[in-house]
């Protein structure tokens, strides 16, 4: 069964940084991996690509030929892709029918709140088989500010409504939050999205014209009660293995046994089975992403990261660093001997 994530979110908020960590961070744990392409404006891309949208169009040459605009342009695009969803579908087939893809979508916030081309297309792969989920990064700058932090939840909500699947709202480049303010409250507050009404006097201060109007959004919100963010800095492993850990329980990749385990027949248990049933579903997910209580779980443990002992902790990690390297440089150097060793034909000592 094909797994995926629908990698969504504004322009910069580090959709293909975050595709090529995740790269990085599957072929570490000997996970197989594909990326695809989806944004036909991106010709600078980092990641190895399986799948590329723009050997079917590009947005210069829609623009080109049709005289339209940016934001337009790709509209057309993603409408194009629709209509030629038989490409998209053929090159998928190719990757294999247990392949785990990262669709890379476009910047414009439209194509997943409004726009109906990508949600058609999701439609169908789901309809195909494929279990997905959708990634909303969101830049961690946005919760510094109260009047963003409200147009950011409503942006979230519009989305998960939109698209229909499991939603994994982020937080994304959490490391660089530190150096956009002060927050007005901890870190579990805008991740937990809890009470609402205590960024009252924040709103006041920051846009009082449309505090009434701010207020009735928060409302609005917390009467659907589906919005929530996970944190992400992309080039700390600990945060890249808990949102994979999210991602994965919300795909239901965690029922999915590692490739060298043979599994009998209906012995993997159904995600509502209860929890007597399914004995073996942590071990599953350990398998795929490493343990699954590791450092920094807790949104806590987050904030003391990267906002409120950030130097103490870069110092700590370099002291770690290290010493890995000088453990990996010994390992090395034994290996390196004990090969001389060999080619002399010497018997073999430790």
């Amino acid at each position: 069964m094909p797994f995926g994530e629908v990698v969504i979110g504004s322009p910069g908020s580090g959709k293909s940084t975050y595709c090529y960590g995740k790269h990085q961070l599957f072929s570490a744990l000997n996970r197989p991996i594909s990326i695809v392409n989806l944004d036909p404006a991106n010709d600078n891309i980092p990641y190895p690509c399986a799948i590329d949208i723009s050997q079917l169009i590009t947005l210069q040459d829609v623009m080109r030929e049709h005289g339209l605009g940016p934001n337009g342009g790709m509209l057309y695009c993603m409408e194009y892709l629709e209509a030629n969803y038989d490409w998209l579908e053929d090159r998928l087939k190719e990757l294999g029918k247990d392949a785990y893809v990262l669709f890379d979508l476009p910047g414009q916030v439209e194509i997943s709140t409004n726009h109906d081309s990508l949600k058609h297309i999701v439609s169908r792969l789901q309809k195909s088989g494929w279990r997905l989920a959708a990634v909303h990064l969101c830049d961690a700058h946005y919760v510094t500010d109260a009047s963003k932090y409200i147009s950011l939840l409503l942006l979230s909500l519009r989305a998960m409504l939109h698209l229909e699947l499991p939603h994994i709202n982020v937080l994304s480049k959490v490391d660089l939050i530190s150096q956009y303010g002060d927050l007005d409250f901890n870190l579990d507050f805008y991740t937990e999205v809890q009470d609402l009404s205590h960024l009252e006097n924040a709103l006041s201060a920051s846009s009082p014209r449309y505090k009434a109007l701010n207020l009735a959004i928060c409302e609005l919100v917390e009467d659907f009660g589906l919005v929530g963010f996970e944190t992400l800095a992309v080039e700390d492993k600990h945060s890249m293995l808990n949102l994979t850990r999210a991602i994965d329980r919300a795909t239901g990749y965690v029922f999915v046994p590692p490739p060298d385990t043979k599994v009998p027949e209906g012995a993997v248990p159904k995600p509502d089975a209860p929890s007597s049933q399914r004995p073996n579903t942590y071990s599953l997910l350990s398998s795929a992403v490493g343990p699954m209580h590791g450092p920094r779980t807790d949104v806590r443990d987050v904030q003391e990261r990267w906002v409120d002992a950030r130097e103490e902790w870069d110092a700590y990690e370099k002291v770690q660093w290290r010493r890995e390297g000088e453990i990996v440089r010994k390992e090395a150097e034994t290996v390196a001997k004990k090969n001389k060793i060999r080619e002399r034909g010497a018997p073999d000592s430790k």
